[in-house]
């Protein structure tokens, strides 16, 4: 098998060197990675994960300094990746564990009816049920499914241009215990967030994430160096990103900059001019009409995700276009984590701006990650549901009264939270500190809160266009489990049933 593909690729290099393609449209490679949040690059300075292919895409295209998603949960991330619009107009598609409507355009079956080859691998769409796209073309929000990037490779005709989702798991939990540590990482050189007690148990287990941040890399490397033998890597746009911030405490499930910011570059030799840093507010909904733009496809009035275009093919650095000077993000139910029949989530909106992060807590009666009664939880057994498992959490619950500083940071990620938060960050890099309620800032709350509502009811976002925002987003089944506390047993089946 390895030699027939080898044959393959080298009659492919001699096409594409001869001229041979009769579509000279650009490529795509998608590549994302579960769960790989900002600012966890060595690009980024993070002076002890090693991405190879990220810096290298980084510095032979552009750089993203201010790339966010739009919904810190893996489904309506992705969902608002692939059909350009922010998830809070996708219906149920706006939560984890879900379906995506049909009537809802993705860009790969776009590219698809324009003549791309399209596939995905691994986790592209979801988690959820996508049986209601069996009928469509591909049979997938994402086109078809291969069991590698190799494979892909193989069928794809040569007379079109191809577009392939590279996906992975990686960095998602669970995490092989130690298992940065025994790569040879120094756990003591990592930085960690603030809002993080200084733990070993949370060094190692932040080494171990980086560990499969390594794994996800080493992948897009592979694939890098596949186009490369084949002669098509100048002529593939290739975008290398997360989808959401870390599985760790006030990360993932959360607008901060640690759950909501991802890492983001891009790479296109024949139109992009290289090693470039641009610090635009862009966000993963711009990737849809970004795609087919450079595909020369028409983008569909229903995405609101502005195409990046301009700026890949400027010669600037810095910001290139002035009115990207911010972004919106937002949350709707993860897992339903609440108490007794609330089957509800923490629905929230955010405008990230150079200086400020404004937060409106739409029910700040709700516990932001989920009731830590596991008892009393909706899910039975689920606790502090939409946080990930794993030994950072078990820690700062284990710990949260051992002195101050672990209560405090136990609190920024699990306690309640008032409607509305705002973080200074010239001030509060680290957005730990709410100055919503002070005096001098209150000049700069109403703008920003007003800058807010317009844009959410511009974009026609439910919870601020409906009376029935919680039939929209809390009433849709939930197809998916939660992370259960450590003491919980299931009950036991009848054995006559």
């Amino acid at each position: 098998m390895k030699h027939s593909i080898a044959i393959m690729f080298a009659i492919l290099s001699v096409c594409v060197a001869s001229n041979l393609l009769a579509d000279d449209r650009p490529n795509i490679l998608f590549c994302i990675a579960d769960d790989w949040g900002w600012p966890h690059a060595g690009v980024y300075g993070d002076p002890v994960v090693k991405t190879p292919a990220f810096d290298r895409i980084a510095k032979e295209g552009v750089l993203f300094e201010n790339a966010f998603i739009s919904s810190p949960s893996c489904t309506p991330s992705r969902n608002a990746i692939l059909t350009g619009q922010y998830h809070w107009r996708l219906g149920w598609g706006a939560n984890l564990h879900s379906m995506l409507d049909t009537r809802h355009q993705t860009y790969p079956h776009l590219l698809a009816g324009a003549g791309y080859f399209t596939g995905h691998w691994r986790k592209s769409w979801g988690p959820g049920k996508v049986d209601n796209w069996l009928e469509t073309p591909g049979g997938h929000p994402a086109g078809k499914n291969f069991n590698s990037f190799d494979a892909f490779l193989q069928a794809w005709p040569r007379d079109k241009p191809f577009c392939f989702w590279l996906g992975a798991s990686d960095p998602h939990r669970g995490y092989q215990l130690n298992s940065g540590r025994q790569s040879g990482m120094d756990v003591n050189q990592i930085k960690l967030f603030d809002h993080f007690p200084d733990s070993e148990t949370i060094r190692s287990d932040v080494a171990d994430y980086y560990f499969e941040v390594q794994r996800f890399d080493s992948d897009v490397d592979k694939a890098l160096a596949t186009l490369q033998s084949m002669n098509l890597l100048d002529n593939t746009i290739v975008v290398m990103t997360g989808d959401h911030g870390m599985p760790f405490p006030r990360c993932k499930g959360n607008l901060y900059d640690c759950g909501a910011r991802v890492p983001m570059a891009v790479r296109w030799p024949l139109k992009i001019p290289a090693d470039r840093v641009v610090t635009d507010f862009v966000s993963t909904t711009d990737l849809a009409p970004t795609f087919l733009e450079a595909a020369g496809v028409a983008i569909p009035a229903a995405m609101t995700g502005k195409s990046w275009m301009n700026i890949l093919t400027s010669s600037q650095s810095g910001r290139v276009e002035p009115a990207r000077d911010h972004v919106l993000t937002g949350k709707e139910r993860h897992v339903p984590c609440q108490e007794g029949d609330d089957s509800g989530g923490t629905p929230m909106r955010a405008i990230r701006t150079d200086q400020y992060l404004l937060i409106h807590n739409y029910r700040p009666d709700r516990w932001p990650a989920g009731t830590p009664n596991h008892k009393l939880a909706h899910i039975p057994g689920c606790w502090l549901g939409d946080c990930d498992n794993g030994p950072t959490k078990t820690y700062m619950a284990d710990n949260q009264d051992k002195d101050d500083e672990h209560r405090r940071k136990y609190d920024l990620s699990f306690a309640k939270r008032p409607e509305w938060e705002l973080y200074d960050m010239r001030q509060d890099a680290a957005q730990m500190t709410n100055v919503a309620g002070k005096a001098e800032y209150a000049e700069i709350k109403t703008q920003l809160a007003q800058q807010l509502k317009s844009s959410l009811v511009s974009s026609s976002d439910p919870r601020e266009t409906s009376d029935h925002a919680d039939q929209i987003f809390d009433q849709p089944k939930y197809f998916g489990g939660g992370p259960r506390h450590p003491s919980y047993q299931p009950p036991k089946k009848n054995s006559k049933q």
